[in-house]
């Protein structure tokens, strides 16, 4: 498996879908499904009967994963790739629209 171009805690902008244009943090990647959980992007919501663990029930709101292809590193706002460049000896990912580094 390659080096995943999106990590946890990544500021990300969704290309498609109908969360198309939300900026948000990274959650959770799934790499083996090929998905990210984006904070605030593609919410579902569930409706839940009144059980013993969640005894009042009721619509529950989460994110759900979507394909890691709809979401770009957000570079100035917008979306950009990423690539791979070996730097000082050291495999860093940078911003294919700016050129910037994006690892710290």
């Amino acid at each position: 498996m390659a080096a995943s171009k999106i990590k946890k805690g990544d500021q990300v902008v969704v290309r498609s879908g109908k969360s198309k244009g939300h900026v948000g943090t990274v959650l959770q990647v799934l790499p083996k499904d090929g998905k990210v959980v984006v904070s605030g992007a593609n919410v579902i919501t569930r409706h839940r009967k009144p059980s013993q663990i969640n005894p009042q029930g009721g619509i529950e709101r989460r994110e759900a994963p979507m394909a890691i292809s709809k979401v770009g590193i957000a570079v100035d706002g917008k979306a950009s790739r990423v690539r791979f460049e070996t730097k000082d000896g050291k495999k860093v990912r940078v911003a294919v629209k700016s050129g910037e580094k994006i690892d710290g």
